[in-house]
Formats: C-alpha cells, structure tokens, sequence
C-alpha cells in the first residue's frame, strides 16, 4: 500500500518556513494512520521519519446557487474533508519539495546582482572625472 499511496505536499508559505525545520506538510488519504504515512514517505523518498502528526479538516458547508430560465434553486453543499500529515525527518535529510521554489530564487538574485553591477559601472562611466583637486586648483598648480 505504501508504494501505492498518493501524498500531495501542501505548499504554501508556512510550509516553506516548516521545510526549512525538516517538516513537511503533506496530504494523504482520510484512510491512512500515523504508521501508514510514514512508511509511505520513507519508500517514495528514500528518507528517515522521526516524527508524523495528523490532522483531520472538515470540509466546509457552502451554499450554492443554480439558475435555470426563470427558476432559481439555493442548496447547500459540503465541501469534501482532508487529512494532512506534518512528517519531521530525521538529520540530514530534506524532500525535493521546495527545491524548484529555491532554485528561481537564486537565479532571481544572481539576475539582480549583475544588473546592479551593470549600473554601477553606467553610474561610474557618466560620472564627470577631475583632473586636479580642488586644493591645486586653488593654489593655482
């Protein structure tokens, strides 16, 4: 079951601040336990789990609304419920969840970087240059 089980990440901004911890949010079937997910994580990724904590959310009742000619119905629905597993992984191992979100960050810096580089040497060029200080200038040297 372990191999068979689909775990989609949660990815938001708490969860990218959790990563940085070793804690991943993922969410998992409503019919897996604690042991379930944790075998699930360590054979799809080949890492060590030390710690899983489940938390069950119910779906939310919505209102909805369906118009048909001149007829209007109002119902109320129900949004589906979710489990989502905070999994803590042990020392030195890390899920290649954010790796893509970190990656456009340092190609976004790296970017930044040479454009002020660029301007700074514009900003030198157009710069007037003195020949003599201010002092011989003075002094009449």
């Amino acid at each position: 079951m372990s191999k068979s089980t689909i775990l989609r990440p949660h990815l938001s901004e708490k969860t990218h601040v959790l990563s940085e911890g070793r804690v991943y949010a993922v969410m998992v079937p409503a019919g897996l336990n604690k042991h379930g997910v944790a075998r699930a994580i360590e054979s799809q990724f080949d890492v060590i789990v030390t710690k899983v904590n489940i938390l069950n959310i119910r779906g939310k009742t919505k209102r909805t609304v369906s118009i048909t000619g001149k007829r209007m119905q109002s119902k109320l629905g129900k949004r589906s419920d979710l489990k989502k597993a905070y999994v803590t992984l042990a020392e030195g191992n890390q899920l290649p969840f954010f790796t893509a979100i970190e990656e456009e960050a340092a190609k976004e810096k790296a970017a930044q970087e040479k454009i002020d580089k660029a301007a700074k040497k514009e900003a030198q060029k157009a710069a007037p240059r003195r020949r003599f200080s201010r002092r011989r200038k003075e002094e009449g040297v």
